[in-house]
């Protein structure tokens, strides 16, 4: 796992020949192993194009070799690569029988040669979590990949003939010559999903990569294509003891490919099914015992530790726990630099912790994540097959259901309910399955949002509808059942711009690998072919892992509904967190800004005070919104004194 960073400026101007190094600097928490910087300024009088590409490593394989950036043997062609690619050695041994010859044990040099062998194709044979940039000065072309589901991020910018990119956008923003300006629209899209919608990013004209894709740039101009995709409607027949025999063998197969490695591998360890499986079959796969971290909270409704500690000792695990207090305050701002934009999932304080805890004993974790969003683990997939034969019923025999619900269900219940309480379900009930998910995960609402507005803000003038950018993720999934509509849905957006972003950053802001063998592509494909009553049967979640591992785990992880990785955030804001809170809101200069409406933030902050209405959800975001601003004007001035 590392850092990469690069430029491209196709007119043969020279490169500041400072910026690599700048790049190296901010992708050091990536990579802390080792760093490399290859600079190649145009000959004057020549048409090509000058290169920068810079690289930090975290070492897993091929400790010794393996270091980057990477050429080719006439070096031509060179490669910055950051992850882990699973098939590495059989691709290896392919290329062997036909004449290559390697230098390193590297997974890095298999791409290389892979791409020399078959150009931009090479891609699609690559089994794991990637993204890496491959300049070849042959052809003074640029090519940029990302994996199949997106667990690997890179980010980029053209500017005219010049192309920038970067694993992070602090690091982008070291480039001084690139022009970043707030995406109002992509700002609009956060106040409501709490973070921001690949492909856009914060900043106008700066990209996400989309996941499953390549780009190709050859003189400043780009070619997009995706490699890759799932058919969500390519449903098999199949019993369940022919489910359970399948599932167990991809996901011991992933298993046993993710820990595949030059140093230790341990797990986190939540308590609940996903993690807890993952431990089990890892403590099958292994010599000795395995390392599992886990963490916790004083508040008794979100500890799970006492789970976790029934799954460390069935399989004798060298078990670490942590316990986390409420010093976001402390945390957040250096978190918020690794993220670049807007984040607002609140579970990224303890996967940061976490991942701190286990970075003093391990290298790489194996996680739990992609269960739920694979094989039905939230509320809300019971909701959406609730809610779609409920749409099914008689107009008046609805009417007279949820009418009835919205109007007699008492607030302070509904407060206490999470993201999916009983008055939010109900008030999703009568509206398309697109409006219906997304009234189920929002922060703020169109309406709520343009309330919040300063009337004569950047944001009030924003036109963007951010239900519209879903449209076209619920087509292939329109006569589906709503367990198969969401997981398809979540694969497309909620784990690429949310739950992947949230895992990478945190852990690797310590210099933590971590590999998710639930969203290896033969389990995910198998998930999407598999009936949704496998997922979700009666009132049951997960089915078909409780089911496949019912004699490997304790009873009560099996009997466990859905927690979540949740933080006693309303609390926090409540009581230590409430200061701090404030400052960020309702202080001179978070006003000064003119992009929210200072009464009706005040009003946000004095309602959840009162204790009678949880605000937390949207304080956060707000919070976090406010934040991101401070923290990245000290970014930008950062790389304007440097450059």
């Amino acid at each position: 796992m590392c850092g990469i960073g690069g430029v491209v400026e196709w007119t043969g101007r020279m490169i500041d020949p400072a910026l690599p190094a700048r790049f190296c600097r901010a992708l050091r928490h990536r990579g802390p192993d080792d760093e490399g910087i290859h600079l190649q300024q145009a000959p004057s009088g020549r048409s090509a194009a000058s290169v920068a590409l810079a690289h930090t490593r975290l070492s897993i394989i091929d400790l010794a070799g393996g270091r980057q950036p990477m050429s080719s043997p006439d070096g031509a062609v060179w490669i910055v690569f950051n992850g882990e690619i699973y098939n590495y050695r059989e691709l290896r041994a392919g290329l062997e029988q036909g004449g290559c010859r390697f230098r390193t044990q590297s997974d890095t040099e298999v791409i290389l040669q892979s791409y020399l062998r078959s150009g931009e194709a090479c891609v699609a044979v690559l089994e794991g979590m990637f993204a890496f940039a491959i300049w070849d000065g042959g052809h003074q072309r640029l090519l940029l990949a990302r994996d199949r589901l997106g667990k690997k991020p890179l980010v980029y910018a053209r500017q005219g003939s010049r192309c920038v990119f970067a694993s992070e956008l602090q690091a982008l923003a070291q480039d001084a010559e690139l022009a970043l300006e707030p995406n109002w629209d992509a700002l609009h899209h956060y106040l409501t999903l709490s973070c921001i919608p690949a492909p856009q990013t914060v900043f106008e004209n700066v990209w996400k990569l989309p996941p499953a894709h390549y780009a190709v740039v050859e003189a400043g101009r780009m070619r997009l294509e995706r490699y890759w995709t799932a058919d969500p409607a390519a449903k098999r027949r199949v019993t369940t003891r022919q489910a359970v025999a399948e599932l167990r063998e991809r996901l011991t197969d992933a298993v046993r490919a993710r820990l595949i490695s030059d140093v230790p591998v341990g797990a986190f360890l939540s308590g609940g099914i996903d993690s807890s499986i993952v431990v089990s079959t890892m403590a099958r796969l292994s010599d000795g015992p395995i390392d599992t971290f886990a963490i916790g909270f004083d508040e008794a409704p979100f500890n799970e530790l006492p789970y976790a500690r029934l799954v460390a000792e069935r399989y004798g695990t060298r078990h670490t726990e942590f316990m986390v207090r409420p010093d976001a305050a402390a945390i957040m701002p250096q978190l918020l630099r690794h993220y670049g934009e807007p984040f607002a999932d609140s579970s990224a304080i303890p996967t940061y912790y976490v991942s701190s805890c286990a970075r003093q004993h391990v290298k790489v974790v194996l996680s739990g994540d992609g269960g739920d969003e694979l094989f039905g683990g939230y509320y809300r997939h019971l909701a959406m097959r609730w809610a779609d034969r409920y749409a099914r019923l008689p107009r008046l025999v609805r009417d007279a259901v949820a009418g009835p619900l919205l109007r007699r269900w008492p607030a302070w219940l509904d407060a206490r309910g999470g993201r999916l309480s009983v008055r939010r379900f109900a008030r999703g009930l009568d509206r398309s399955r697109r409006d219906r998910a997304l009234s189920w995960i929002l922060a703020f609402g169109e309406t709520e949002k343009r309330a919040l507005y300063h009337a004569d803000g950047p944001l009030s003038a924003s036109s963007a509808d951010t239900a519209a950018c879903f449209d076209a993720l619920w087509e292939p999934v329109a006569g589906s059942d709503g367990v198969d509509a969401l997981a398809w849905v979540d694969l497309q957006w909620y784990l690429p711009s949310d739950l992947l972003v949230k895992m990478d950053i945190a852990s690797m802001a310590h210099g933590l690998e971590v590999r998710a063998p639930w969203l290896d592509r033969r389990v995910v494909e198998l998930a999407l072919q598999l009936p949704a009553h496998l997922k979700v049967r009666g009132r049951t979640l997960k089915y078909l892992p409780r089911r496949a591992w019912q004699q490997d785990l304790p009873p009560a992880i099996l009997r466990r509904g859905k927690q979540g990785f949740a933080v006693p955030l309303a609390a926090w804001l409540r009581g230590s967190l409430r200061d701090w809170m404030q400052e960020l809101l309702l202080s001179p200069s978070a006003k000064s800004r003119g992009l929210l409406d200072p009464a009706a933030v005040t009003q946000l902050v004095e309602e959840h005070a009162a204790g009678g209405i949880d605000r937390s959800e949207q304080l956060w975001v707000l919070m976090m919104l406010e934040l991101w601003f401070r923290v990245f004007a000290d970014v930008r001035s950062d790389a304007r004194v440097a450059g």
